[in-house]
């Protein structure tokens, strides 16, 4: 008797055949390009031997074009689950070796799937992107296997994580499903992702531009902001992956993973004393004052290269995840403008919709004056972060550190948005505008006709601090809980985001909000 029948033997060689993608002169092209393979990206991705393959078989359907005489394993895409610290994952990874990636039908309905059993089992998805696009030869199957990726990604946004990882081009259509995904991340020098390539852009406008120019990792993580993390390599890329997860749910249904303490909970700071007692006007590190506040000095920065003005991203106090969004007096004076507010916005809804707690450093002096924000729509742009702290229902907690003025005081988690403890330093100045800018406009002829012009101004922004802009004030009439002294600033916050863990809160019934898009 055979110890291998001739049907396992044969299925056997199949899946090796399936295995070995494009074969081994497009394995090395992939090489020589700095990539790795599909199935090789799967298994630096995932906690070792934990990878299983759904759909290896699959082959397209398609007959035009001589696709019927081509070998085609896996249709082009890796599909499969997983575990990354020991949690379950949904991986799909394109096979750039299999008629440069592009996507079929097929191959559509097997990410498809994928998606549907993330949503179904409350798991993350991970998309491994390297493609050339819709794939020609399949014609409208290509654009409609596009679009049911799109409708699932919508299904799946607020459910479970999803992650898209750049790791060659993502042309055309492909570009707009890592968009409505949760993170992108991109590697320098190989990740390209645009509508319309440079030879388009040639052609039709005369424009000679690069495809680095064009859709790469910088441009994208700066300028675009459609990139939110950007890696050295993608080995650097993957162990981003897993860091950021470690601070992720699986689901919308349940909470971000705790970890055993690793700091000392009553902690304090003198450097947060040290920006407390500097110049109300000399800029600080608010990277290096979050580090202060977190455990471990721990954090994990979204969005780094955009909209530097504002900070956002991922921190644990006393071994709970917390998200943080504060303002950046080193960009802007802190204030908010068209960049900042959408980079804000998503981040907290990102935050609402895992339940991850909210933090907001405040020391904003309000809105960017300037005319091109106004013809950009700086209002509606704004309203954006607006509804997003007033939707939220996750605890929040906010610190007005050195200044809150305006509108920019209002949306910043204050109580009046729903904040649930709001703190304040003692130097902290809350007011509809800054001293300087009322003062001129209450005081102009008494400074004007003061012989010591100068002098008398100073006088009155002084006294309009202490009566109009004194955080003491605000705490008079309940918008401030406390204000604490700057070095207990994270004993304050473990304590209160202790107590918050309980929160129910939510919003009224309806088939959903119409954010000021």
């Amino acid at each position: 008797m055979k110890l291998v029948s001739d049907k396992t033997a044969e299925l056997r060689s199949r899946i090796e055949k399936a295995k070995a993608g494009g074969g081994a002169e497009k394995a090395a092209a992939q090489r020589r390009a700095g990539k790795l393979l599909a199935r090789e990206r799967i298994d630096d991705l995932l906690d070792e031997d934990s990878f299983q393959e759904l759909g290896a078989l699959v082959r397209p359907q398609s007959r035009e074009f001589g696709l019927d005489r081509r070998e085609m394993p896996a249709d082009g895409v890796v599909t499969g689950i997983g575990r990354i610290h020991g949690r379950s994952v949904c991986v799909f990874s394109q096979d750039f070796t299999v008629l440069g990636g592009t996507l079929g039908l097929a191959h559509a309905r097997k990410i498809c799937r994928l998606m549907e059993l993330a949503i179904d089992s409350g798991a993350p998805i991970i998309g491994l992107c390297d493609t050339g696009g819709p794939r020609i030869q399949e014609g409208v199957d290509a654009l409609a296997g596009y679009a049911e990726i799109f409708t699932r990604n919508v299904l799946a946004s607020g459910r479970v994580p999803q992650i898209s990882a750049i790791l060659g081009p993502c042309a055309g259509g492909a570009a707009y499903s890592p968009a409505l995904t949760d993170f992108v991340f991109m590697v320098k020098g190989i990740s390209r992702m645009f509508i319309n390539g440079p030879e388009v852009i040639l052609a039709e406008f005369g424009e000679d531009v690069d495809g680095e120019a064009l859709g790469g990792a910088e441009m994208h993580a700066r300028r675009a902001g459609t990139c939110h993390f950007m890696a050295n390599s993608e080995q650097d890329c993957f162990r981003q992956i897993r860091d950021l997860l470690e601070y992720l749910p699986q689901n919308c249904f349940e909470h971000p993973k705790a970890l055993a303490p690793s700091d000392d909970p009553l902690r304090d700071s003198a450097l947060l004393d040290k920006i407390a007692h500097e110049h109300p006007h000399r800029p600080y590190d608010m990277r290096e004052l979050i580090r202060e506040i977190a455990d471990g000095r721990s954090f994990l920065e979204v969005h780094k290269e955009f909209a530097r003005n504002v900070l956002a991203g991922f921190l644990r106090l006393d071994g709970a995840g917390v998200g943080v969004v504060a303002n950046d007096p080193e960009r802007l004076s802190g204030a908010l403008d068209i960049l900042g507010s959408e980079k804000a916005a998503r981040f907290v809804r990102l935050c609402d919709s895992f339940n991850i707690p909210l933090l907001t450093l405040v020391d904003v002096p309000g809105y960017w004056p300037a005319l091109e924000q106004a013809e950009g729509g700086i209002i509606r742009h704004g309203a954006k972060l607006l509804y997003a702290y007033c939707e939220s229902t996750v605890p929040k907690v906010a610190v007005v550190l050195r200044k809150a003025y305006g509108g920019a005081y209002d949306i910043l988690g204050s109580k009046h948005v729903r904040g649930d403890v709001n703190f304040a330093w003692p130097c902290a100045e809350i007011a509809v505008v800054g001293p300087q800018g009322a003062i001129g406009l209450l005081f102009k002829d008494e400074i004007a006709a003061s012989p010591d012009p100068k002098k008398r101004r100073s006088e009155l922004m002084e006294e309009y601090v202490k009566k109009f802009a004194s955080a003491k004030l605000a705490a008079e009439r309940g918008y401030i809980d406390e204000i604490i002294e700057p070095a207990q600033t994270r004993r304050k916050l473990i304590s209160a985001f202790r107590f918050l863990r309980s929160k129910a809160a939510g919003n009224p019934t309806k088939k959903h909000g119409n954010i000021p898009l």
